[in-house]
């Protein structure tokens, strides 16, 4: 049971699990961009949505048994799940299900984490896994999911959580963890508004990446147990976990690079800040996130769109692009654009200029627009001669200003912008 790295027993053990993902957050952190979307379906680095990480993260992994769990503004995850992830062979025992809130038990919608899976008990039931690993579908991470559940298995543990390690003043976004010998956790606290750090790291703690491992009868026993008590939030991380460490075995798995031991990449896009900034981050010469990776390709559902084009060849009207990411079907013309992230089919107008910005599916920004530092949401279409990110306060006056002075922009702003 030591040979973690067998190819063979990794894989009966993740042909035998069940992964839920968790996909019905408001995503209220991310303001007028989930308004009429979940946080899942959000667009994210140039020709994906956020969701297509942990889903690929689960098919790549050998677990080919998927439920995705909506509820929140659900119709354009369940449209993109259906159009890009119906290849898997249901002759086979393969599939991703869209179960969306259905007040299985009760009266009562989705009360919490614990809650959405214990409403869906029989259905994990019906598919008899030995394993049901428990996931976020909210985060951008490439990561095997084998060698947790081989991890799980080989510590005897009832529950077994993936941890980050984070700085302690960002620490209160997540569920904190403390652990003792062979990593078993001693601790968890969801959200604490002073974050325990690690021992001899007073900078860092250790976060609880929403990832958990659960042998299938205990999880039932779990959520059933939970259910049963009136005093309880429903939830994982404030009683599910916390509650399963005095009586129970849990233990912290560290997401590293198996190699290297270094912490792997793992972002949350949560707010607008971080949501740009990992945008941004893929911009870069060489970004820490591998989007070119064919050992470990993010599959996605896209439109067939015509190649990106650059036109016009004038000293004051060139079509460029530098140090960009430009996705099918967009139309740079005769315009400058810098240092930015245009997903599919973006025209940008002459005499434009857009710098450090990302700019999502089907927008066109006009002619002689100045574009900088910004967030343009899907469906745009910004007028022509239009100033954005360069006066801050008028521009908190028709859009959304975050605390790191980036602006985000939704057609319904530019409605209302008159």
């Amino acid at each position: 049971m030591r040979q973690t790295t067998s190819g063979r027993y990794v894989s009966r053990l993740t042909s035998g699990t069940l992964a839920v993902i968790m996909a019905g957050g408001r995503g209220e952190r991310l303001k007028q961009l989930t308004a009429h979307r979940c946080k899942p379906a959000t667009p994210f680095g140039g020709k994906f949505r956020i969701v297509d990480f942990v889903l690929s993260n689960c098919v790549n992994s050998g677990i080919r048994q998927i439920c995705v769990l909506t509820q929140y503004k659900a119709q354009a995850l369940i449209d993109h799940v259906h159009r890009g992830w119906g290849y898997l062979r249901g002759e086979f025992g393969e599939f991703v299900d869209v179960v969306p809130a259905q007040q299985q038990v009760g009266e009562h919608w989705y009360r919490g984490t614990a809650d959405a899976v214990y409403q869906n008990l029989d259905y994990i039931r019906a598919h008899r896994p030995k394993h049901v690993l428990v996931l976020a579908g909210d985060h951008i991470y490439k990561m095997d999911y084998g060698p947790m559940i081989a991890h799980h298995v080989e510590t005897g543990a009832d529950i077994t959580v993936g941890v980050v390690e984070v700085p302690v003043d960002r620490a209160r976004e997540f569920g904190v963890l403390s652990v003792g010998e062979q990593n078993r956790v001693t601790k968890f606290t969801e959200k604490p508004q002073h974050p325990e750090p690690m021992p001899g790291r007073a900078d860092i703690a250790l976060a609880s990446m929403g990832i958990y491992v659960f042998n299938a009868d205990t999880l039932d026993h779990m959520l059933r147990s939970d259910a049963a008590d009136p005093a309880s939030a429903h939830d994982f991380g404030k009683d599910i976990i916390p509650q399963a460490i005095g009586g129970g075995k849990v233990y912290a798995y560290a997401f590293q690079d198996v190699h290297t031991r270094a912490q792997a990449y793992w972002r949350d896009v949560g707010t607008l800040d971080a949501y740009y900034e990992a945008n941004m981050e893929l911009v870069h010469v060489a970004p820490e996130l591998n989007i070119y990776d064919d050992e470990w390709p993010i599959w996605t559902y896209q439109l067939q769109r015509p190649p990106a084009k650059f036109i016009l060849d004038e000293d004051t009207r060139r079509g460029m692009a530098i140090n960009s990411m430009i996705s099918g079907g967009s139309i740079i013309s005769g315009a400058l654009v810098r240092q930015s992230m245009l997903f599919s089919d973006v025209r940008v107008e002459e005499r434009a200029l857009v710098h450090a910005t990302v700019v999502l599916p089907n927008v066109t920004i006009g002619a002689g627009c100045t574009i900088k530092r910004a967030i343009l949401d899907e469906g745009c279409d910004v007028p022509a001669g239009l100033t954005i990110g360069e006066d801050l306060e008028l521009d908190a006056k028709r859009f959304e200003v975050t605390a790191q002075g980036v602006v985000l922009v939704t057609p319904d702003m530019l409605r209302n912008a008159g």
